[in-house]
C-alpha cells in the first residue's frame, strides 16, 4: 500500500470514529427524561442555570451536568447576556444524517406536554422577568429617556419604521402599538389609522403617551394598561402592530409572536424595531433590558413559528455599535376569517 493510499485510508478510519463519536453523544444526551424535559423547555425561550434548576427542582450543580451533556451533542447552544449565560437549543446541524436527527428529535419532544406543575413553575419565572421589567421602568422613568438614547433614540429609526409602515400598505382601520413608551410614534400611526390602540404594562409610560396625545389632541387613541395576555382576552384586533424597542424587554419574545399573530387580522402586518445582538451589557443596568438584543434569525424562527410571513427587512447600523433590525411579518390570508 503507498503511503498516500495509507494517508486516505487513515483519514477515512478518523472521520467514521468522528461520526460515531458524534452519534453516541448524541444517544447518550437523548437517552434520559429530565435532558428531554429541558429540551422541550427551551423549544421557544432561553433560561440561566438556575431559572432551570427552579423549573425542574434540581440542584444546580445537577442541571450544569446534564446541560453540559446536551452541549457536548450538540443540542444545545449557549448565550452571555450581562453576567448570566442563557442556555436555548442549538440550530439544526449542516450534516445531513445529524440534520434529520435532531429535527426529528426536536418535533418528537415537542409533541409532549410539559406538566401542569412545570407550566406553572415557568409563568411563575416569566413573571419575574416581567415584574423586574416593570419596576424598573416605574423607578427609573425620568433617567429611562437619557439611557434609551445613548443605544438607539426614537429619532434615529422612526422616520425608517414610518417608511417601512407606508410601504407595507395594511387596511388603515386599527393599529395596535406594543409598548410605545413615551408616545413618539402615536402621532405618526393616528394620522394613518382610524384608531390606534397603545398597550402598556407600566402605568407610567402609559401617562407619558397620554400626554403626548393630550398635548397633540390626538382623539382616535386608545390606552390599555396590560399586556399581550390582556389584549387576547379581550378580543383586541387589528390590522398592523407595531413593535418598537420593545421585545428585549419581554420575559417570553417568541410567546409574544405567538399573542401578536392571533391579535393580527388576516392580511396584517407586525412591524418591529429591535436591536441587534449585542455584548455591551450596561445596557442591563441602565435601560432593564432582559435581553441583549437578538439575532436576526430569532426573529424568522418565531414568526415562522407563529405562522406569519416575512417580509422586507432592514438594518441600521448605529455609531455606537448598536444595530438596530427593522421588520416586517405578515399574517397569510387563508380564506376563513
Amino acid at each position: 500500500m503507498t503511503i498516500a493510499a495509507r494517508q486516505l485510508e487513515a483519514l477515512q478510519t478518523n472521520e467514521t470514529t468522528l461520526q460515531i463519536d458524534t452519534l453516541a453523544a448524541f444517544c447518550k444526551a437523548s437517552g434520559d427524561t429530565l435532558r428531554l424535559a429541558i429540551l422541550r423547555v427551551l423549544r421557544h425561550n432561553a433560561y440561566g442555570v438556575l431559572e432551570l434548576s427552579q423549573l425542574f427542582e434540581v440542584k444546580q450543580s445537577g442541571m450544569s451536568h446534564h446541560l453540559k451533556v446536551l452541549a457536548k451533542a450538540g443540542l444545545v447552544a449557549t448565550r452571555r447576556e450581562g453576567n448570566t449565560i442563557f442556555y436555548r437549543r442549538a440550530p439544526l446541524p449542516a450534516e445531513p444524517a445529524l440534520l434529520d436527527l435532531h429535527r426529528h428529535l426536536f418535533s418528537t419532544v415537542d409533541l409532549i406536554a410539559p406538566p401542569p406543575a412545570l407550566q406553572q413553575r415557568i409563568q411563575q419565572t416569566h413573571q419575574e422577568r416581567t415584574t423586574a421589567s416593570r419596576e424598573f421602568f416605574e423607578q427609573n422613568t425620568d433617567r429611562f429617556h437619557a439611557n434609551q438614547d445613548l443605544i438607539a433614540s426614537y429619532a434615529q429609526y422612526g422616520e425608517m419604521v414610518t417608511e417601512f409602515l407606508d410601504s407595507a400598505t395594511p387596511a388603515r382601520h386599527v393599529v395596535l402599538e406594543v409598548g410605545p413608551g413615551e408616545g413618539g410614534f402615536l402621532p405618526n400611526l393616528a394620522q394613518r389609522f382610524e384608531q390606534v390602540i397603545a398597550l402598556d404594562t407600566s402605568d407610567e409610560m402609559l401617562n407619558r403617551s397620554k400626554k403626548i396625545a393630550l398635548d397633540q389632541k390626538l382623539t382616535n387613541i386608545q390606552f390599555v394598561h396590560g399586556d399581550t395576555t390582556l389584549a387576547l382576552e379581550q378580543r383586541l384586533v387589528a390590522d398592523c402592530i407595531t413593535l418598537n424597542m420593545v421585545l428585549h424587554h419581554t420575559p417570553d419574545p417568541a410567546q409574544i409572536f405567538e399573542d401578536l399573530a392571533q391579535l393580527l387580522r388576516p392580511n396584517g402586518v407586525l412591524l418591529v424595531a429591535e436591536l441587534c445582538h449585542h455584548d455591551q451589557s450596561w445596557a442591563r443596568e441602565s435601560c432593564g433590558d432582559l435581553w441583549m438584543g437578538f439575532e436576526p434569525e430569532d426573529l424568522s424562527n418565531w414568526a415562522t413559528t407563529a405562522g406569519l410571513v416575512e417580509g422586507e427587512s432592514l438594518y441600521l447600523a448605529q455609531r455606537n455599535g448598536f444595530q438596530i433590525q427593522l421588520r416586517q411579518f405578515f399574517k397569510p390570508f387563508t380564506g376563513a376569517y
